[in-house]
């Protein structure tokens, strides 16, 4: 079977294609793509969305009720297909994909910053600026705290990662003292 991420593709880039026509803009689009991404990964709407007892359109019906912001014509035809393709719950997949294509598409990317202690918004905007530059992106801070660092910060922006915590480091000099 195919990975889910490789099923996916082609319905983010769709989508993508879609919300890039459209006068509302990408931003809105993201903001609906990732509530759509948040209802299908409800455990209930999960296990709704495939109980045999409903068809496709009182599944799509369903899932559209769940839905908080107005529908475009577009989000429904889309909801629709999924729906009879059996994707529906692809959607967090499908969110994902299409806001690293949005990121892209834009030039900039998601910052993964892990500290070991709470960072001032100075010390944030000065990381970014350097990372930024390393990078050659513009980029988007998501902080969060691990005290198991014990020290320095690990980023992740896309599938690189730079880790200067005292705890990468620590464990670098313990496989250099093991060889």
């Amino acid at each position: 079977m195919a990975e889910l991420s490789t099923v996916a593709r082609p319905y983010a880039e769709a989508l993508f294609g879609a919300a890039c026509d459209d006068k509302a803009g990408l931003v809105s689009w993201a903001d609906l793509v990732g509530e759509l991404a948040q209802v299908a990964a409800n455990a209930d709407v999960r296990e709704a969305m495939t109980d045999p007892r409903l068809n496709d359109a009182q599944r799509a019906q369903v899932f559209t009720s769940l839905i908080k912001s107005p529908l475009p014509q577009a989000a429904r035809n889309f909801i629709d297909l999924l729906v009879q393709n059996d994707r529906l719950l692809l959607l967090p997949i499908i969110a994902t994909q299409f806001v690293d294509l949005k990121n892209r598409y834009e030039g900039t990317a998601q910052a993964e910053i892990t500290s070991a202690f709470e960072l001032s918004d100075a010390q944030v905007k000065e990381l970014i600026a350097a990372l930024e530059v390393k990078f050659g992106l513009k980029l988007k801070p998501q902080v969060t705290i691990d005290p198991s660092l014990i020290g320095g910060v690990r980023v992740a922006v896309g599938d690189q990662v730079l880790d200067t915590s005292v705890k990468a480091q620590l464990a670098r000099l313990r496989d250099t003292l093991a060889a």
